[in-house]
């Protein structure tokens, strides 16, 4: 059992490295193509005015909604479900300002150790808890302050996910449980509300104001 446990965690985190990889390699050769989410994420189309990439990481423990955030960014919530995201999952979204590249990592334990990793080609880090887990609410914050320790100056945008939960923990209450008044006041780093639906993003905390945050941070 450990052998095969070892074996599933190298595969995922292989998966992961050369996902990733290839998601860079696309970005560099189609210089004036990009991602497009209407064929579930997978369609190229020509883009008239070549614009900076800037790329978005989103992380999060396993089951925090991170393809959630992702699906209700780019339109396609309300037409597919989500599975747990074993390997990574990518969309682009089209700015007048820059082209944002969301890059989401796997949460399960085998490919937290890897997420580190990512942060050196990332302008901005979205961090997706699940408000109404409570009993890993602790884990979520060792693992978002193993971050933060990681890359001192990475903007961080973290998103308090499942707000409409009837367990769920208020946007103050999360504040505290994961210790962001520790964070040091220079450090740019954001709290928004987000509901468990796909398009809950839109809904709550304003998919508007949540692009336009971003955009300021990058």
């Amino acid at each position: 059992m450990v052998v095969l446990r070892h074996i599933s965690v190298a595969f995922s985190a292989a998966m992961a490295a050369v996902g990733t990889a290839l998601f860079i390699a696309l970005n560099l050769f189609y210089k004036r193509r990009v991602w497009t989410p209407e064929s579930d994420y997978y369609t190229f189309r020509e883009e008239d005015v070549e614009r900076s990439e800037k790329q978005v990481l989103v992380l999060g423990l396993d089951g925090a909604g991170k393809s959630s955030v992702l699906q209700g960014l780019s339109g396609a919530g309300s037409r597919r479900g989500c599975r747990p995201t074993r390997g990574f999952n990518f969309i682009s979204l089209h700015t007048p300002a820059c082209q944002l590249d969301f890059l989401e990592i796997g949460g399960g334990e085998d490919l937290r150790m890897y997420w580190v990793d990512y942060l050196r080609r990332t302008h901005v880090l979205v961090y997706v808890v699940d408000s109404s887990d409570r009993g890993r609410l602790p884990q979520a914050k060792d693992e978002l302050h193993r971050l933060l320790k990681a890359d001192t100056d990475l903007p961080v945008v973290v998103l308090g996910n499942k707000q409409d939960k009837p367990n769920a923990v208020s946007v103050p209450e999360l504040h505290e449980a994961l210790s962001l008044s520790s964070v040091a006041d220079q450090r740019k780093l954001f709290l928004l509300a987000a509901q468990s639906e796909s398009d809950g993003l839109s809904r709550t905390c304003g998919l508007q104001k949540f692009q336009d945050l971003l955009l300021t941070l990058v």
